[in-house]
């Protein structure tokens, strides 16, 4: 009789127990439903327009700047330039020798402005999918897919001087900033004029003659142009011509353009063979020939 009073005794502890527990649940279920019962005002939830998404979406560009005072040069260029002794990119790029270190851009250009060249593609339906600054390749092995990623920048003072560099990543930040270093790496300067039998107004707005560069089955041409003509020439080549300092020309371009990579390569070519044209004083003279950032105080002079 004892042990039956006991085991009644023990199950409704147990009961009350679980009521307790139930309750609990309960009241936390109801805290939680509570807030989201009553309807927020739209002051009060933030949402976002379609404008605001594609601007968050959008992928952010690194900071150009480094810290020149904490640079520690390694090369005999990068030691000049840090002690004073160079002042200007002229005597670098004229004597030939490669800049080997990517500050010395940095302290040398007091404005410099970078873009990225859209080489890639989303995927889409149908090959339609729109055009990015990453072209994603793969490489199939036994562990699975291992992605990288492909981007191309273009750097500037839109005086003169630019510089094109390509990356590569298993990631998109780090292929985008071996791109931007190796842009400054690699700048050169160009010739502009005013090479338009319409136009002859002898200022820098143009390039001075007609060039050529063929880059696999793209072969590209830039003709001078008359002012207000603007860059008459394909998207990511307008960019180029844009931050080199260019504001008219004309163009044609003959091959598969679609390969964006060897259209790029092709324009490089082609605003190098600028510098490499041999002219005579007297057609300078006529066609207004200058070179790199003499171009813009020639420009101010006229003016």
């Amino acid at each position: 009789m004892v042990k039956k009073k006991e085991d009644k005794k023990q199950e409704e502890e147990m009961k009350q127990e679980e009521e307790m527990k139930h309750e609990v649940v309960k009241e936390e279920i109801e805290s939680e439903v509570e807030p989201t019962s009553i309807a927020a005002s739209p002051d009060e939830v933030n949402i976002l327009s379609e404008t605001e998404i594609k601007e968050v979406e959008k992928e952010k560009k690194p900071a150009q700047k480094t810290n020149i005072e904490a640079w520690i040069p390694k090369t005999e260029i990068g030691k000049k330039v840090k002690s004073g002794q160079l002042t200007s990119i002229d005597d670098i790029l004229d004597s030939g020798r490669g800049i080997l270190e990517y500050q010395i851009v940095d302290a040398l250009f007091p404005v410099l402005e970078s873009d990225l060249l859209m080489i890639g593609q989303s995927k889409g339906k149908f090959g339609g999918g729109k055009r990015r600054a990453f072209r994603q390749t793969q490489k199939k092995t036994k562990e699975g897919n291992k992605p990288k990623f492909t981007t191309y920048a273009v750097i500037g003072n839109k005086d003169g001087f630019v510089g094109l560099g390509s990356g590569k990543a298993k990631e998109t930040v780090p292929a985008r900033e071996k791109a931007f270093r190796n842009a400054k790496l690699n700048v050169f300067k160009i010739v502009r004029g005013c090479g338009s039998w319409e136009c002859n107004c002898k200022t820098p707005h143009s390039i001075p003659y007609k060039v050529q560069a063929k880059c696999g089955s793209v072969k590209l041409t830039l003709m001078p142009a008359p002012k207000g003509t603007g860059l008459c020439i394909e998207k990511e080549c307008a960019k180029i011509l844009h931050l080199a300092g260019i504001k008219d020309v004309w163009s044609k371009i003959i091959g598969q353009s679609n390969t964006k990579m060897n259209t790029i390569k092709a324009c490089e070519m082609a605003l190098k063979n600028l510098m490499a044209t041999r002219i005579t004083v007297e057609t300078k003279e006529k066609l207004s020939v200058l070179q790199g950032s003499a171009a813009l105080k020639a420009a101010e002079a006229m003016e």
